[in-house]
C-alpha cells in the first residue's frame, strides 16, 4: 500500500464529506453538534442499505484487493486491470459495474469514518471550553462515547478490508453486517440523547425497560441469521411459504450449515457445501422471526398504551408488517433485488426504533431512581 495511494483515498474521503459537513456548519454554531450526530446516522443508514446492495449484487470482490482497486484510487485508474478480468470471465466477481459499486462503498464508508471523527473532535473541543464550573453544574461527563464510536468504525473498516482479503468468509461478511449495525444503533444512541424528546417518569414507560431490551437482543440475533442466510446465499434453499420444500420440517444439515469458519459455499473439510447445509441455514431464520414478531409486537402493543410511546408502537407494528412482506415476498419472487435491499433496510429501521424504545426506558428508570424524596408536610398536632 502507496503513501500515494492512502493520500489519494483521504482526498476522496474528505471530498465524500464535505457536503454533509457544510449542512452542518451552516446550522447555528449551538446546533451543530446535534446536527452533525443526526447526518452521520442518517448516512450510516445509508451505508447499511448500499452495503447489501453491494453484497447482493455480488460486488464484494468487484475490487480484489483493499483499500484501493489494483492498487489505485478509483476504477477509473484501474481500468485496463478491470477489462482485462471482465474479458477474462464476463459473469465473474470483477466487472466494471461491480468495481464502481465496491469503491463507491468504500467511499461512503470513508466518508461515515470522517464525520465520525468530526464527531469526536468537535464534542471532546465543546467539553473543554466549558467552564468548570459549569460542567460540574450542568454533571457535563467527557465525551468517552465518541471515542467509542471511532474505535468502532475503526474494527468495521478492519472487518470491511478482511471481507475482501479473506475472499467473502461468510462468519466475516456476517461480522462486517453485525457491527455495521451496532454502529447504527450506537448512532442511534447518541442521537436518543440529544433531548429532542422529553424523559418522562412515567412508571409505565420504566415497566418497559426489560422487555425492550429482550426485544433488542432477539433481533440482533435475527439480524446475524440475517447476515448468514446473504452471506452463505442461502435464501433461494426453500422456495415456498409457510412449508419448506413442500413440508413443515425438510431435511437440513445443522453441522455445515453452522460451522462457522470456513469457505464461501465449502464445508470446513473443504468440500461443497450440501444443500442440506444451506436448508437449514435459511430454516432457522425463518422460524426466528417468528419469535421477533412476536417479542416486538409485544413491545409495541404496550408501547401504544403510553402516550408518549405510541409513535414508536404504531412504527414497530408497520415496520413488521413490512419486514414480514418484504421477507415473503422475497421468497415467492425469487429474490429480486429491490425486495432483498428493502428486507434489509427495514432491519435497520426496526434496530433504530428498538434503540429508541430502549433509551426512554432506561432514561425513565433513571429519572424514577434519582427523583428526590418529597420534603415531608407538617407535623400533625395530636390531641
Amino acid at each position: 500500500m502507496s503513501l500515494g495511494l492512502i493520500v489519494q483515498l483521504g482526498i476522496l474521503a474528505a471530498i465524500a464529506a464535505i457536503l454533509p459537513l457544510s449542512t452542518v456548519w451552516a446550522a447555528a454554531r449551538k446546533e451543530r453538534y446535534r446536527k452533525l450526530v443526526a447526518v452521520t446516522l442518517f448516512l450510516t443508514f445509508d451505508l447499511i442499505v448500499f452495503g447489501a446492495f453491494t453484497r447482493l449484487t455480488d460486488s464484494g470482490l468487484g475490487c480484489p484487493d483493499w483499500p484501493g482497486c489494483y492498487g489505485q484510487a478509483n476504477p477509473f485508474q484501474a481500468h485496463n486491470e478491470i477489462m482485462a478480468a471482465q474479458l477474462a470471465m464476463p459473469t465473474g466477481p470483477v466487472t466494471v459495474v461491480k468495481a464502481w459499486i465496491e469503491m463507491i462503498h468504500r467511499y461512503l464508508a470513508m466518508a461515515v469514518g470522517v464525520l465520525i471523527i468530526s464527531l469526536m473532535v468537535l464534542a471532546w473541543r465543546q467539553w473543554w471550553q466549558q467552564r468548570p464550573s459549569h460542567r460540574q453544574a450542568t454533571g457535563a461527563k467527557k465525551p468517552w462515547f465518541t471515542v467509542l464510536l471511532f474505535g468502532f468504525v475503526c474494527l468495521q473498516g478492519a472487518f470491511g478490508a478482511w471481507t475482501v482479503t479473506l475472499k467473502l468468509q461468510p462468519i466475516i461478511v456476517t461480522i462486517h453486517l453485525v457491527l455495521g449495525m451496532g454502529l447504527l444503533a450506537m448512532l442511534g444512541w447518541l442521537y436518543a440523547q440529544q433531548g429532542l424528546h422529553p424523559v418522562s417518569s412515567d412508571p409505565r414507560i420504566a415497566s418497559l425497560r426489560w422487555p425492550a431490551l429482550l426485544g433488542a437482543i432477539i433481533l440482533m440475533m435475527q439480524i446475524a441469521l440475517g447476515g448468514w442466510v446473504s452471506t452463505n446465499y442461502a435464501t433461494l434453499a426453500c422456495t415456498d411459504f409457510p412449508l419448506c420444500q413442500g413440508v413443515i420440517v425438510p431435511t437440513m444439515d445443522y453441522a455445515q450449515g453452522f460451522s462457522l469458519w470456513r469457505k464461501l459455499g465449502m464445508t470446513a473439510n473443504g468440500d461443497y457445501l450440501p444443500f442440506a447445509a444451506l436448508t437449514a441455514i435459511h430454516w432457522t431464520h425463518r422460524n426466528a422471526a417468528f419469535l421477533v414478531v412476536a417479542v416486538l409486537g409485544w413491545c409495541a402493543w404496550r408501547a401504544l398504551k403510553v402516550p408518549s410511546l405510541q409513535w414508536i408502537g404504531k412504527w414497530l407494528f408497520a415496520g413488521l408488517v413490512v419486514q414480514c412482506a418484504t421477507g415473503i415476498a422475497t421468497i415467492y419472487f425469487k429474490w429480486p433485488l429491490a425486495l432483498a435491499v428493502a428486507h434489509n433496510a427495514g432491519a435497520a429501521a426496526l434496530l433504530l426504533l428498538m434503540v429508541m424504545l430502549n433509551y426512554k426506558t432506561l432514561a425513565a428508570s433513571r429519572v424514577r431512581v434519582t427523583r428526590p424524596n418529597p420534603a415531608p408536610g407538617p407535623a400533625l398536632s395530636t390531641p
